[in-house]
């Protein structure tokens, strides 16, 4: 089978930052390419620039044998190139069919019955199954994912590039999509995914093609490579695929007990409906659902950075719901959140390291004057603990990479500690070696005794890590249960709307009570 895209010594800089470093990629048609590799190593720059979203400093790209310049997306989308990228790009109150068509010259050629039953035909041919006349903001997650690859497909592409397709996915969304892909590659079609996920790489591509640091380290057959041989690949050193569970004894009375909670946006939308549990001492608790089922505003009400609409916060038996911030944190939380803006929670990217290190510890001061001696201490610490790329403490926060930033930011949360440490996607932007070691900082936090709340985006790593389970789905909690006892597939259902059933959501629950 010959090769049929070719990228060929692609370089592209984004002033100083070399993004691509001479990298050559060859994709197949009747195939699925994995394009692997950590944060940050140049994945997305490299299919932005096959989809014509940048232009390459140099190199070449080949269909076929004949060579294509890019200088937009409707210039790839020409040439059979789509890419569907992580956030989608739908317009939510139009419905599917508009959505497809949208921008197109055919928008004014097919419309009505026509248009919807040459979407349907589409969907048939490929295993695409979404009703052409339905709303975009009546799908769900899945759904629209699906309108985002008959929208490429309806636009000729037959080469599909798809952006960490699975992040916001529950597994059976993700199965779908799968089948969807097999499919599309029976017909035919080359895909492109890009991923940093390496058990959907072996279970679903054909070949992987490495990245690492913006440069090709090598495509391989992925019937005749493994796990541990992709990571030493991605991280340039061999890793240990493990995770485990620590063993820690459990305070007798909970930490943290949380009782009808409730929220609203500003427009008066539910985003926290009726939601009770607690926490013990010495215990990992879970949180899994999918993106905006109500995760950061539990965060922000926990500590004290939103205001709830109804319920009680109690901890260590006294009510903190209403306390401002420095308030919850003298009594013993601390929150490590990290969100897409990593600067947007309590770091501020003007400042050096120390300085944002001691926006925590000067609490904890007494007098007028701040010890910027112990302050440098601590930072030194936290920079050798967490492995911080950096040249000195004194180095400006903004300077440094995404993954260095979050590292500061959980360091310097375990460092005040906690009795409680709500920790929301610690390990975005971090490389495996990091991300376990965060793994192994959450368990060393547990057998001290502490309190910790994970709020995680894995759905393998929370069930291989945390003693419970709560499941989230819009707002709303669909039950608690134990890791150990429920398949993936059963978490999948709760993140979908339905409620926990069986002995492990009864085991659970009783652990959980006061």
């Amino acid at each position: 089978m010959s090769d049929y895209v070719q990228m060929k010594e692609i370089t592209k800089s984004f002033g100083k930052v070399l993004a691509n470093s001479r990298v050559s990629l060859s994709v197949r048609k009747g195939e699925i390419h994995a394009l692997l590799g950590e944060n940050g190593s140049g994945k997305s720059t490299l299919m932005n620039m096959l989809s014509g979203i940048y232009s390459p400093d140099s190199g070449t790209i080949l269909l076929g044998d004949k060579p294509h310049v890019f200088d937009s997306p409707r210039d790839a989308i020409e040439a059979g190139i789509g890419m569907v990228h992580q956030h989608f790009k739908l317009v939510e109150v139009m419905t599917v069919k508009e959505n497809i068509v949208a921008g197109t010259s055919r928008r004014f050629l097919m419309e009505g019955e026509s248009l919807s039953q040459r979407i349907r035909e589409i969907g048939e041919r490929y295993g695409l199954s979404v009703d052409p006349e339905a709303k975009v903001y009546d799908l769900s997650v899945g759904q629209k994912q699906t309108v985002e690859i008959l929208k490429m497909l309806y636009r000729g592409a037959d080469v599909l590039i798809l952006d960490e397709p699975t992040a916001v996915l529950t597994p059976q969304e993700t199965g779908v999509l799968f089948d969807i892909l097999r499919t599309m590659r029976e017909q035919g079609c080359a895909i492109i995914i890009i991923t940093h996920k390496l058990n959907e790489v072996m279970e679903l591509s054909d070949r992987v093609t490495v990245l690492r640091r913006g440069e090709c380290i090598g495509t391989v057959n992925t019937a005749e490579t493994t796990p541990q041989q992709l990571t030493e690949m991605m991280v340039g050193r061999p890793v240990q695929l493990r995770i485990d569970r620590a063993e820690a004894e459990r305070t007798a009375e909970p930490v943290l007990v949380v009782k009808s909670l409730g929220a609203k946006n500003l427009v008066g939308v539910e985003t926290l409906k009726d939601m009770s549990f607690s926490m013990h001492g010495g215990e990992i608790l879970g949180v899994a659902g999918v993106a905006g089922s109500g995760q950061r505003e539990l965060c922000e009400i926990l500590a004290g950075l939103m205001t709830a609409s109804s319920g009680s916060v109690r901890f260590q038996g006294e009510e903190i719901l209403g306390l401002s911030p420095i308030e919850i944190t003298r009594k013993g939380v601390s929150m490590s959140f990290v969100p897409e803006d990593r600067l947007g929670m309590g770091l501020v990217a003007g400042m050096d390291i120390t300085s944002n290190v001691l926006l925590r510890s000067f609490q904890k001061d007494k007098g007028f004057f701040l010890d910027r001696r112990s302050g440098r201490e601590k930072a030194e610490q936290i920079v050798e603990r967490y492995e911080v790329s950096t040249p000195s403490v004194r180095h400006i926060l903004k300077k440094l990479s995404g993954g260095n930033i979050q590292k500061v930011l959980l360091g310097r949360e375990v460092d005040m500690e906690p009795t409680l440490l709500i920790t929301a996607y610690p390990v975005r932007g971090l490389d495996i070696g990091a991300s376990y070691h965060v793994y192994d900082i959450l368990n060393q936090q547990k057998q001290q005794g502490v309190a910790v709340l994970f709020i995680g985006e894995d759905l393998d790593v929370l069930m291989q890590i945390c003693d419970r389970l709560m499941v989230l789905h819009a707002g709303e909690v669909m039950g608690i249960v134990d890791p150990a006892a429920v398949t993936k597939e059963e978490i999948g259902l709760m993140m979908m709307g339905e409620k926990a059933a069986g002995a492990a959501a009864e085991a659970a629950e009783k652990g959980g009570e006061a």
